[in-house]
Parts: structure tokens; sequence; C-alpha cells
């Protein structure tokens, strides 16, 4: 079974801020990269960054109000990564089962060999 991923999806999503970002989000609604700031260990400055990522990978999108950018997530595309983690997920229960097998097969024909 072969699962399709997006790179740059799973890249952003790869960094531990940028998957606290999310986490906020997904609470809150929408945030700005300030409040953001407030709440993570970074600067602004690095959560725009943060932010300049995930936008990219179309994770979220900007809406400016006033001298502000609200930062909403794209519940479309948070979906698309979230059926691709459990297909990925599905794949490597997959994998990891047929290796118990193999393994448990390994050791019973070990342990008949040495009796």
């Amino acid at each position: 079974m072969t699962t399709v991923v997006d790179d740059q999806l799973w890249s952003a999503i790869g960094d531990p801020i940028r998957r606290q970002v999310l986490d906020i989000l997904v609470a809150d609604g929408s945030a700005t990269s300030t409040s953001l700031s407030e709440r993570l260990p970074v600067t602004r400055q690095a959560v725009a960054k943060h932010l300049a990522v995930l936008d990219r990978a179309g994770l979220v999108h900007a809406q400016s109000a006033g001298r502000e950018k609200h930062y909403r997530l794209d519940d479309a595309q948070f979906a698309r990564a979230v059926v691709q983690l459990t297909a990925v997920g599905k794949t490597w229960d997959a994998r990891l089962h047929r290796i118990k097998k193999l393994a448990e097969s390994i050791e019973s024909l070990s342990q008949s060999q040495s009796s």
C-alpha cells in the first residue's frame, strides 16, 4: 500500500513551534503573530516566519484587520493533512504487524531448533 504524501505540508507540520501554532488556531479560531508570540517561546518575528511557512503550505490564511493580520486555519488543508497522517499511520501499523509476525516466527523456529 502506497500513501501519497505532500512533502511541503509535512515539512510545515514537522516543526514543533508550527504544531503549537496550529493547536492554538484550532482552539481559538484565529490569532495574530503578536498574540501567538505571547503564548509561544519565540519572538513575534519568529512566529511571523513560522506563519509564512504554514501559509505557503496552505494550512493558514491571513486576513488584514487594520494594522494586524489575523491568521485562521484552512480547514480543508488541515483535514487533508489528517487524512494523510491517518493513511501513513495505517501503513506503518501494517508494516509493524508484519515485522512482529516475522520476529515471532524466527523466535519460534529458534526455540524449536534448540529443543
